[in-house]
């Protein structure tokens, strides 16, 4: 058997971690293992990729981003709007599999989201040996418990917090941490909850500014001089969402809800409010220790499909265990927060405002 390996999509800590794992699993096997460089566009003639052996992925569990590099542009982009999708033109992927056929490819490992994952479902329908592993930092993918990626996310917006926090006391200010969350606001929550923060904005409620500012003066009678905020890119504010930009005719590029809302906060309070963005920031670095292991298995259980000639499944994580489901089942629903849900419960009996109340 020889199979090949892409990571399509945006970057986020562990991808190595799934190319060591198939790598290491494959050799156990005796197999040959191609990977394509920069995801679905190191298909097209004449090919772009490598072989991967042990020697190439010795050392790297420990590195961020991937040494496949990868893209969420080019001739397979899926994602044209919000939510909606695009098929990739048929001469587009015929010429592709020119390539998978010439390399006589008996099975593709797609590592990548949703968007990259609807494409992987596209070519599995046309034939291919599509085997998904789910990659995305928002963690909200409705097939699969927890993504690798989303913990070092997590992490990162912890250590902000922790930083801001030491900054917002010495100087009775209240601080505002946008962090990425187009559709989920699993990172600013599970971010804000580990971090200390004391108000979090998610997508998946709807907040009105004027009950955070009211919050924020309780704070202040109470003797809490600063305060600390989260709030995901995607949280709606009452005219919608904040947006950069629509992207080479891609989704919208979201970013700025975090200065919106420190202005604002700063004209109804007269507390002295700033606003930080972590951007990329939560893309990149080493992944922790559970992405790393999340990501191993992941591509061991990759290899384990392909043996079994179990093509368009995805690789998913339920329960502690990893298993597989069909690829379409991943990518017809985000999962989002549940706002009534143990974790947002637990957020507000600590005292975490969610700018509804």
């Amino acid at each position: 058997m020889r199979i090949g390996i892409l990571n399509s999509g945006g970057d986020c800590p562990g991808l190595n971690a799934v190319i060591h794992g198939v790598v290491g699993a494959a050799s156990e096997k005796g197999w040959e293992v191609i990977g394509f460089r920069d995801g679905f566009e190191g298909l097209l003639p004449p090919g772009d990729f490598k072989f991967l052996t042990r020697a190439d992925t010795s050392g790297i569990l420990k590195l961020g981003g991937t040494i496949l590099g990868t893209t969420n542009k080019g001739n397979f982009a899926a994602k044209i709007g919000a939510g909606d999708v695009a098929k990739v033109p048929q001469e587009i992927v015929d010429r592709a599999k020119k390539t998978l056929d010439q390399l006589e490819i008996g099975a593709l490992i797609v590592v990548g989201g949703d968007g990259s994952l609807t494409t992987g479902h596209q070519l599995f329908q046309d034939g291919w040996p599509i085997i998904g592993v789910p990659k995305t930092i928002d963690n909200d993918l409705e097939a699969t418990a927890m993504t690798f990626g989303f913990d070092s996310a997590v992490t990162s917006v912890v250590d902000g917090l922790d930083r801001l926090h030491t900054t917002a006391s010495s100087h009775k200010r209240v601080m505002v941490l946008e962090v990425m969350g187009r559709h989920a606001g699993w990172i600013a929550l599970w971010g804000g909850m580990a971090g200390g923060a004391n108000v979090v904005l998610i997508p998946e409620i709807d907040f009105d500014i004027q009950k955070v500012a009211e919050f924020i003066r309780l704070r202040e009678a109470q003797g809490h001089h600063s305060s600390l905020i989260v709030v995901a890119e995607g949280a709606k504010l009452p005219d919608g969402l904040v947006a950069r930009e629509n992207e080479h005719g891609g989704e919208v590029r979201l970013g700025g809800v975090g200065a919106v809302v420190a202005n604002q906060i700063q004209e109804m309070t007269g507390k002295e409010t700033r606003a930080c963005t972590l951007g990329h920031l939560q893309r990149g670095g080493a992944p922790t220790a559970l992405d790393r292991i999340l990501g191993l298995r992941f591509g061991v259980m990759a290899v384990k499909l392909a043996s079994e000639g179990n093509f368009g499944r995805m690789v998913s994580y339920q329960s502690y265990h990893v298993d597989s489901v069909p690829i379409i089942d991943a990518v017809q629903k985000i999962r989002c927060v549940d706002p009534t849900g143990e974790v947002v419960d637990a957020a507000r009996a600590i005292g975490i405002c969610f700018g509804d109340c």
